[in-house]
């Protein structure tokens, strides 16, 4: 297969250009054809450096392989409104691939457009690019498939990712400021251990005396960095690694979002918004048309936190045996006593995804107010971290200076 440049004159005259991906020349004039265009040159799309393929690379194929978030969220809106004003699935994608600015995002709408052209439909061709089209979004276009109501619910799929990704960028600016911070004190610390310490450790081997334990402690941890960097290196690393590792498992993870949930101001933090995340994930599946046993699959496998997947499981097996939803719920004591109380009362008056989006939006606004006030907290508290930080170095420093003072003459 390989990608060709086209022009061509649409039904007003108007001219067109775009890329699409076929094994020959005369496809492209084929599928010009069968949309209403008149062809009028179709040539080899190259994207090389002198004989070198750009793409081909492996860097540079690892730096171009995802597709961005904005432009997702940018394809499913185009797409309602595409099909809205009453345009063929085929045309419309045509259209999207044209308009898109990421080459490889250009490359997989070519794919699914070869795929609908075979008499997949949409939904199975967005399965067949799962890093792209989550589970979620592949059932919520199958069930506007099945209900005809797919621009509804591709609007639908747009608000709902819009949403949770002010959400997570709120959470993740929040947490830049700290995270900032450590980074300085480390590159500060590092500094010191590596610049500083060894004047010091001059002086206090001239003193020939037992120094202080804490300065002891800073000496030590200087020369384990000047003369085993790279072993320290590969150490941190090498925790970090296994870190990932452990946590990828059921159990590591498992244990690891326990402890998120436990942890002092921001466990809280963490608490709400995967409640968030659940209400508003259920809610927009049950609104557009999903079966609720197969909403809470998706719930379950696109939480983000295994406590809340445990909890999800159990609600799924109790919904599949005919029984309730708050039951479980109240039972897994990860959601509070409100949310399985409106659950409750969702199931009994039947409006249960109208329930959950009200939980959600209240969530929603805890979450943004907790954000707020740990982001006006964490400024001072950073500012006295790091402070303490620079007085016990200061402090271990300058400790022999007063508990030796017969070394100075006095």
């Amino acid at each position: 297969m390989s990608e060709f440049m086209y022009e061509a004159l649409d039904k007003g005259g108007k001219q067109i250009k775009g890329i699409i991906e076929a094994s020959s020349e005369q496809i492209i004039v084929e599928k010009l054809e069968g949309l209403g265009y008149f062809p009028l040159k179709v040539i080899r799309h190259k994207k090389k450096i002198g004989n070198v393929d750009i793409l081909a690379l492996p860097v540079l194929r690892n730096i171009f392989h995802r597709v961005k978030f904005k432009h997702i969220v940018t394809f499913t809106r185009q797409m309602a409104t595409l099909l809205d004003a009453g345009l063929p699935i085929i045309r419309a994608l045509y259209i999207l691939q044209e308009q898109t600015e990421s080459v490889v995002f250009k490359k997989k709408i070519g794919q699914m457009i070869e795929d609908v052209e075979s008499g997949a439909a949409l939904s199975e061709a967005l399965a067949r690019h799962p890093k792209i089209f989550n589970n979620l979004y592949v059932n919520m276009v199958r069930a506007g498939e099945i209900g005809g109501v797919l621009e509804d619910v591709l609007l639908k799929i747009a608000a709902f990712m819009e949403n949770r990704q002010a959400l997570r960028s709120k959470v993740r600016s929040a947490m830049m400021y700290p995270c900032s911070v450590m980074v300085i004190a480390a590159i500060i610390v590092t500094y010191i251990l590596v610049d500083i310490i060894p004047r010091f450790t001059a002086v206090f081997e001239q003193m020939d005396a037992k120094l202080p334990t804490l300065t002891m402690m800073l000496v030590h941890a200087s020369n384990a960095l000047i003369h085993h960097g790279p072993l320290v290196i590969i150490g941190i690393a090498a925790l970090f690694i296994l870190f990932r590792k452990i946590t990828k498992t059921k159990p590591g993870k498992l244990l690891f979002d326990h402890l998120k949930l436990r942890l002092p101001a921001v466990g809280e933090l963490y608490r709400k918004i995967a409640i968030s995340r659940f209400a508003s994930t259920l809610s927009t599946l049950i609104n557009a048309g999903v079966p609720i046993l197969q909403s809470l699959e998706i719930v379950r496998d696109t939480s983000g936190n295994e406590v809340v997947s445990r909890a999800v499981e159990k609600v799924y097996t109790s919904v599949k045996e005919g029984e309730t939803i708050h039951i479980p719920l109240a039972e897994s004591k990860v959601f509070p006593p409100m949310v399985v109380h409106m659950v409750a009362v969702g199931e009994e008056t039947g409006a249960i995804d109208h329930m959950l989006t009200k939980v959600s939006e209240a969530y929603e606004r805890e979450v943004n107010d907790m954000v707020n006030a740990l982001t006006s907290i964490l400024e001072p508290v950073m500012i006295v971290f790091l402070g303490v930080i620079i007085g016990i170095i200061v402090v271990a420093l300058y400790l022999p200076y007063f508990l030796l003072p017969r070394y100075f003459g006095t």
